[in-house]
């Protein structure tokens, strides 16, 4: 059964990912202004990415989501959420994404699926945690071998 906040959690999500799909499309970090995206997070909002990702590291407020998608701006050249299937239940939304990206350093291509658990209150998002199937893949895809000597 969908309840109003349910509905609420999945609006709040999808114009989110409308604005950062806007963002990305004007250039990111350094080129589009994070204010398309500031309205859906709360000041106190907290991101929890996995330690062994380039970007890995808990990300704190808004200057804490800045420097997250500068980072990410840094590691990917391109990352497209192709497909994105939501799930909410009141404050707590899961969302199922299938990304496609290239990797800055190696130019190569991965596509990956990122589940992220999300808590909107007050129609903004307090709490991100994405879960990954694959960490090292998307580490070896980012990372650009050593020299051998």
């Amino acid at each position: 059964m969908t309840t109003s906040s349910s509905t609420d959690s999945v609006t709040v999500l999808t114009h989110m990912y409308a604005a950062e799909a806007q963002y990305l499309a004007a250039g990111g970090p350094d080129k589009a202004s994070f204010d398309l995206l500031a309205p859906y997070f709360a000041a106190n909002v907290e991101l929890d990415q996995a330690d062994g990702l380039p970007y890995g590291g808990t990300w704190r407020g808004h200057s804490g989501m800045r420097q997250f998608f500068r980072t990410m701006g840094t590691v990917w050249e391109s990352f497209d959420m192709v497909e994105q299937e939501f799930l909410a239940t009141g404050e707590t939304a899961v969302v199922l994404t299938q990304v496609h990206a290239r990797a800055r350093a190696t130019g190569r291509d991965l596509s990956f699926p990122i589940l992220q658990t999300i808590k909107i209150k007050d129609g903004r998002i307090t709490e991100v945690r994405p879960f990954y199937w694959d960490t090292r893949a998307i580490a070896d895809t980012c990372a650009v071998p050593a020299p051998t000597v």
